[in-house]
């Protein structure tokens, strides 16, 4: 199932995409409309029920249906403001540096031999088709790195690495944009990776049940129409459930929490010259099986 968050009319809602239509459910006014108090509030809310959510949402989906009446509960994605599937969550959004080899070389450096993890603040987070800043106040290199993100489901601490894809809901797309000049100024990652809207994600998040070998998929980032990355998720060095068990050693992993899980080679720092992002381009980060984040720049 693919869902989104969204804004109309001043609320922040949530649903499934409505098949075959560029439309998606309102699930909050169907849930009222039949009466369905204990429904989910919020998509967290719901991604803690994990795949059990989804079931609910069919059931929601077949009962409206046979009530009549459904464009009602349909919204035009031309009539949405989309927001980040997860529009905000509980703690910073989780990194992965340098896992994939050949971006660590064309950075100059080697692979890791440990995990290297850095956060992005949640301020950072915005959505596909949002319209982000430039940030020329403080940068003049501004960078992208299309990449796979993870939505966990539950609360674990410890997980065990064959326990892992149980503490994932789904997958969706996020575009760790870096401001490489502070990340260098300040020899560490976080200012340089939290500026606003820095954290693009979507469109959707697919559910795991859709996307069962998560390790096998294309990712494709395009500036302008022009492709810049072209990798796939198998060439991670340490793979989804090696960060998921090892990441959740140290820090208690929540519902609702995302892991970008590295970015393949292709970004700007690593051309010759480097080239990076300018006002009025247009950024397009692809994974099959999830679909387009785009992001223009001004």
């Amino acid at each position: 199932m693919k869902l989104l968050s969204f804004r109309y009319e001043g609320q922040t809602l949530f649903g499934p995409k409505v098949k075959r239509e560029e439309a998606v459910w309102d699930l909050l006014a169907m849930a009222e409309a039949l009466e369905q108090t204990d429904f989910p509030k919020t998509m967290i809310e719901g991604v803690t029920h994990g795949m059990d959510f989804v079931e609910e949402v069919r059931k929601l989906v077949e009962k409206t249906e046979a009530e009549g009446n459904v464009e009602q509960f349909k919204h035009a994605f031309t009539d949405i403001e989309w927001l980040s599937p997860i529009p905000r969550t509980p703690k910073n959004v989780l990194c992965v540096g340098k896992n994939y080899l050949d971006h660590a070389e064309e950075l100059g450096s080697k692979a890791p031999e440990k995990l290297m993890l850095f956060t992005k603040s949640p301020t950072a987070i915005a959505g596909d088709e949002q319209t982000l800043s430039i940030h020329s106040e403080v940068t003049e290199s501004l960078d992208y790195e299309g990449e796979l993100a993870v939505v966990i489901s539950k609360t674990g601490k410890n997980i065990p690495k064959q326990l892992a894809y149980d503490y994932v809901f789904g997958y969706t797309i996020g575009n760790d944009i870096t401001a490489r000049n502070i990340q260098t100024e300040h020899k560490q990652f976080f200012l340089g990776k939290s500026l606003d809207d820095s954290c693009p994600m979507g469109p959707y998040v697919v559910t795991k049940d859709e996307i069962p070998n998560p390790q096998n998929l294309s990712v494709v980032t395009k500036v302008n129409d022009e492709v810049r990355q072209n990798g796939n998720t198998s060439n991670m060095i340490f793979k989804i459930d090696d960060l998921i068990a090892e990441i959740s050693k140290y820090v208690t992993l929540e519902p609702g929490d995302i892991i970008l899980t590295g970015t393949p080679a292709g970004v700007g720092k690593g051309m010759t010259p480097p080239t990076y992002l300018k006002k009025g381009d247009t950024v397009k980060v692809s994974i099959e099986g999830i679909g387009t984040l785009v992001n223009r720049f001004e």
